[in-house]
């Protein structure tokens, strides 16, 4: 192991769990604690957790915050206007690629958070303050790297923390979905995740993770690396940036068509003169394969429009078949037979609509 990788705070107690550990975007991170299948299931049917603390949360204050996030994402911060809420936006380049699809929440005008991607953080601040002071906007973008982040995912995930940490109930028992309350001066508890199951992202001081982790591990709440982690949000429909979209593909042919907002004709966000003039050809779908097989990123696809080629593919530990996502031809629709090549074969598979499992249960 390189010992440039870097390390969360949680990254000792991995080691002591007997975690396998990977390298995910300059990270050591742990792919599975034992069985990855166990801990897909724990998350879909009780709880488990996720070590996200390699994801930055960065802090956009002062007088032009939220001018400055309408000119820096896709999706319009104006929608914002409860505190704790939060959206979900790429960020793109000047072509329309996203640099990063991210979550910005809304505290007050001058008062803004947004949590990005590992594998693209240093990037991504680097952009923001670019942006910041090249348009001349009076805003501060602070890194809060002494942050840790865990995620507590699944139907019984609220009160498993909420039996660790009974304090923070009275803030968050009423937390509608895609909304954060403070429990504490620096603890943020947001009912959001990457699962498709409710749960709780909760961000706090990298000193108080250690301590919160070992609680929740006495609640009976599961460990679980980032092996889980995919398998899970694949089910669940949800893009994985690097897969589904990078600086050379947009938004609109990447399924996230509803992210961009293009309502108000004055707000220009970087990348809408490109997304405007580029008609989307391709888009995203959901591939279930019908016979015996692993479809896997890459792999090429036959559709009545035209070839396709497959973003993610794994077997869905929920379903007991292999599913996908492809970005195929516009107009490719659920229900459509296609064609998979797996190891120089063409086998059947079918377009379905995503998500392919949410709440526990399949959908597809």
């Amino acid at each position: 192991m390189s010992s440039a990788l870097k390390h969360t705070p949680l990254h000792a107690v991995h080691l002591e769990s007997g975690a396998k550990m990977v390298d995910f975007g300059g990270w050591d991170m742990p792919v599975a604690y034992g069985s990855q299948l166990e801990e897909h299931h724990a998350v879909r049917k009780d709880a488990g957790m996720f070590d996200v603390s390699h994801m930055l949360n960065v802090d956009i204050d002062g007088p032009d915050a939220e001018r400055y996030l309408q000119h820096l994402l896709a999706n319009d911060v104006a929608k914002l206007s409860v505190p704790g809420k939060a959206l979900y936006s790429c960020m793109l380049n000047e072509d329309g690629g996203v640099m990063d699809d991210l979550i910005v929440y809304f505290f007050a005008s001058d008062q803004w958070r947004v949590v990005v991607n590992a594998g693209t953080a240093e990037k991504d601040v680097a952009w923001m303050n670019k942006v910041a002071q090249s348009q001349g906007f009076n805003v501060g973008v602070t890194p809060r790297r002494d942050l840790a982040m865990v995620a507590v995912q699944g139907p019984a995930a609220r009160e498993r923390v909420w039996a660790a940490r009974p304090a923070w109930e009275v803030a968050t028992h009423a937390l509608a979905p895609f909304t954060g309350a403070f429990v504490d001066d620096d603890i943020l508890v947001a009912r959001t995740g990457y699962t498709g199951e409710d749960g709780f992202e909760i961000v706090l001081p990298a000193t108080q993770v250690v301590v919160l982790w070992q609680d929740l591990v006495q609640q009976g709440v599961r460990p679980c690396g980032l092996g889980a982690r995919d398998t899970l949000r694949l089910e669940a429909g949800m893009n994985l940036y690097g897969q589904e979209m990078d600086e050379q593909v947009n938004p609109l042919i990447s399924g996230l068509a509803w992210t961009v907002s293009l309502k108000d004709p004055d707000r220009q966000f970087i990348g809408r003169k490109a997304l405007e003039s580029t008609p989307a050809d391709r888009t995203l779908v959901g591939i279930k394969l019908l016979e015996r097989g692993v479809m896997r990123g890459h792999m090429k696809l036959r559709t009545s429009k035209g070839e396709g080629e497959l973003t993610s593919g794994s077997m869905s530990p929920t379903m007991g078949v292999s599913i996908g996502v492809a970005r195929v031809p516009v107009g490719v629709a659920p229900g459509e037979q296609v064609e998979v090549e797996i190891r120089g074969k063409w086998l059947p598979a079918e377009v379905v609509k995503m998500p392919f499992v949410r709440n526990g249960k399949v959908i597809a």
